[in-house]
């Protein structure tokens, strides 16, 4: 089954351009490492929480916007070579395709599939 990866960072508002001309960049990168799709989402109905929420986690401020995002790979073993790949890809270095945001504050992880309907 099919293995994902995911994240959700905050972006600064104003960088919504910047974010997705990166992301692009970014996605052709997985893709050529095996990624099957990628899929990025700027957040528009994100509330805040009392005990915790996704503007809590990564720190939100008030001219962010939190985005969510997902990589899909055909298995666990294509997403750990292809990460390798992409960790050292010239094109995803910071002097040429700088993130557009704070990454210290992004969240993220890897999943296995328990259930898809």
């Amino acid at each position: 089954m099919s293995y994902i990866d995911g994240l959700v960072a905050a972006v600064p508002t104003a960088n919504r351009e910047k974010f997705i001309k990166h992301a692009e960049i970014a996605a052709k990168i997985f893709k050529e490492a095996g990624a099957l799709s990628i899929t990025e989402c700027w957040g528009d109905d994100v509330p805040d929480g009392k005990v915790t929420s996704f503007p809590m986690a990564v720190k939100l401020k008030e001219d962010e916007t939190v985005i969510f995002s997902w990589i899909v790979w055909p298995d666990k073993a294509t997403r750990d070579a292809g990460m390798q790949k992409v960790m050292v890809d010239p094109r995803m270095q910071q002097d040429v395709n700088p993130m557009p945001f704070d990454g210290q504050r992004m969240v993220f992880g890897g999943f296995n599939i328990v259930l898809q309907a």
